[in-house]
């Protein structure tokens, strides 16, 4: 290949030394910005959701397998319910951040939403009340004298049942209420040691599913459910279409009218406002469709709540997502929203620095053929006013000494724009050169 292909008019090893500096700087102001005006989210958050075989532990797990595919490693733990979930949040060293929690769990404590914060609601999680046998029972009041189990204390069940009970007119005495789990209640159930169970989920857990299909299990009706949402403006009335459950059998063989609270999304106010706008999108895509009690993308709303809804929560279900979450994945569109000041900041530094950096690189291109000047200039002062008798020898170690700055001038790799100052260099030193000879000629 010709040798004039080696050269070019533009030096990008002068540019990187010219801008280099420049250059550290502002990517240490941006790494500096980047840590301490607004510092990253965490890559681990704990979630409290509930009991084996739950709705809420099925949609914890759904969690944590989106936001894994975006870095957030969720770190689910078991609970009895929503009322342990709510404590769990309230205890500084509990290290949960987020939770499940039923609508109404803090209606009559105020001081227990303080520093929470509500991500919306998600799905109504209507109150399933399975009794075994065949006698049909559309009233509480026709539970007196049964033993009836409504799950531990750490769930939201127990007071919630108590509730409606005293709202019927039913002493405590008068039904025998028992606090196993689910599933060991479901197992006592089927065995004919209790004579029902009382649920608050969504009808996706599998008991749900299960206790719907199977024989000898009725599910109580609540014709009086519009009158429950009156006395409890927590709840509402939902109803389970009749063969939602199997339509090939025809189950349920009818329509059942029911009242549900709502489960919520809560967090600490302390949260991350990123992973708050993670987990409201990661609502969207799991709680957004149809289900058996809504339209699709009736949930997740924030309507429903006792609880504060978070201000990024409200602007999500207000605007939707914002264009970077839309285009970019969750750490990039992260970056580019908290580094927005320093991105505009280096924007407003552009034009300066596109004023400054061309002469200084025009400077240290040039600098390279300007330095030999001055050791030009030193063999020009050594041969003036030199002692006759040293003459000889003077005039001939400044000939070497420009020898050697021809030959290391010959080798000055400048782009070609610079040529004009390299030829000149030339021509000066063999100028110089010229002149030496000429004083040992005229000796």
């Amino acid at each position: 290949m010709p040798k004039i292909f080696s050269f070019t008019r533009f030096s990008l090893r002068d540019l990187i030394v010219t801008a280099g500096p420049v250059t550290l700087l502002v990517v240490g102001l941006c790494v500096l910005a980047y840590r301490l005006v607004d510092p990253a989210p965490p890559k681990r958050v704990v979630m409290s959701a509930g009991q084996e075989n739950s709705a809420y532990q099925e949609f914890g797990e759904k969690y944590a397998a989106a936001l894994a595919k975006q870095g957030i490693a969720v770190d689910l733990r078991t609970s009895p319910g929503s009322r342990e979930n709510l404590q769990r949040l309230l205890d500084p060293d509990s290290g949960v951040d987020i939770a499940f929690v039923q609508s109404g769990s803090t209606e009559q404590a105020e001081a227990e939403r303080h520093g929470l914060v509500s991500l919306g609601s998600l799905f109504t999680e209507p109150i399933w009340i399975f009794l075994r046998g065949k006698k049909h029972v559309n009233a509480l009041s026709q539970l007196r004298g049964m033993k009836i189990n409504v799950g531990p204390a750490g769930t939201g069940v127990p007071q919630l049942f108590k509730s409606l009970l005293e709202v019927n007119n039913i002493e405590p005495k008068e039904v025998r209420l028992g606090t196993l789990e689910n599933t060991p209640a479901t197992v006592e159930l089927l065995e004919g040691r209790i004579d029902g169970v009382v649920f608050s989920s969504a009808p996706d857990a599998p008991l749900i599913q299960m206790l719907l299909q199977t024989p000898g299990i009725r599910l109580v009706d609540f014709p009086q459910a519009e009158a429950y949402t009156r006395r409890f403006p927590f709840l509402s009335h939902v109803v389970l279409p009749r063969g939602i459950a199997d339509l090939g059998k025809n189950l349920p063989a009818r329509n059942y009218h029911l009242i549900a609270p709502t489960a919520t999304l809560v967090a600490r106010e302390d949260l991350h406002p990123a992973l708050v706008d993670l987990f409201v999108q990661t609502a969207a895509r799991i709680h957004g469709g149809a289900g058996w009690f809504n339209p699709q993308k009736a949930f997740p709303t924030s309507s429903y709540t006792e609880i504060p809804v978070a201000s990024e929560a409200e602007r999500y279900y207000k605007n939707g997502p914002s264009f970077l979450e839309r285009y970019l994945p969750f750490w990039l569109a992260n970056f580019f929203r908290r580094m927005w000041v320093v991105i505009i900041a280096a924007g407003a530094l552009a034009l300066p620095l596109s004023r400054v950096l061309p002469p200084l690189y025009v400077w240290k291109v040039r600098s390279r053929i300007y330095r030999w000047y001055g050791k030009l200039r030193a063999v020009e002062q050594a041969i003036e006013e030199v002692p006759a008798e040293r003459r000889d020898e003077v005039y001939r170690e400044q000939l070497r000494r420009l020898s050697e700055i021809e030959e290391k001038a010959n080798h000055i790799s400048i782009p070609l724009s610079f040529a004009e100052e390299l030829y000149g260099l030339r021509s000066h030193i063999n100028f110089v050169h010229k002149r030496i000879t000429g004083l040992m000629q005229g000796q």
